[in-house]
């Protein structure tokens, strides 16, 4: 059983404000989420303040990358204002929502990234405000504590390393999405960035 329930958890807003509250130190974040995504089975995951763990990282994410740049600080604000490319999180989510968001997995920019576009990521960015929330605690080996974590807590949307039942299912969607993104044209984001999308929001808000 996990050791600890946390003492707060962080919403987007809290963790990209400045300065952020996130350390740039290495460690282990874990995710907790008020509105599970469709199909996701909860059964055994640790509860907390009417909110499901159900995705643990780490960062930096391997034992042989001493000299990684990564840490939580970076790794969380990718997973919150990142996208699908760069966010295995953010791509499981999305995948999960598709039918709520209606913007699958596209192939973008030259073709050889896929996103959910800049509106499809920005739709993500919204429902992740509203349901996601994030805790972390510094471990200078991460993927120590990771191994204990993901043998001994149900974990559905935690893939690498994972022996969860739902992992075979999230696994073949998250193929199936990307199968799916190349047979589609290359989406036309010309004129589009994120932040033009984020003020649009807020103006129509």
């Amino acid at each position: 059983m996990l050791p600890f329930y946390p003492d707060k958890t962080f919403s987007r807003t809290e963790v990209m404000s400045r300065p952020t509250p996130v350390p740039a130190v290495n460690g282990v974040y874990f995710w907790w989420f008020k509105e599970i995504p469709p199909g996701v089975p909860t059964e055994g995951c640790l509860t907390h303040e009417g909110y499901t763990l159900l995705y643990v990282g780490i960062s930096p994410d391997k034992k042989g990358k001493p000299n990684s740049r990564a840490n939580l600080k970076t790794r969380i604000k990718t997973h919150y204002s990142g996208n699908a490319e760069g966010s295995t999180l953010r791509r499981t989510l999305g995948v999960l929502l598709a039918k709520e968001s209606h913007f699958p997995l596209r192939r973008v920019g030259s073709g050889t990234r896929t996103t959910f576009t800049h509106l499809g990521e920005q739709w993500l960015d919204l429902w992740m405000e509203e349901n996601a929330k994030v805790c972390w605690i510094p471990h200078e080996e991460p993927w120590v504590l990771e191994e204990t974590l993901i043998a001994t807590v149900s974990l559905p949307l935690t893939i690498q390393g994972n022996k969860h039942p739902f992992k075979t299912v999230l696994s073949a969607m998250r193929s199936r999405a990307m199968a799916e993104a190349k047979l589609m044209e290359i989406a036309d984001e010309t004129g589009f960035s994120r932040s033009k999308v984020a003020k649009a929001i807020q103006q129509v808000l």
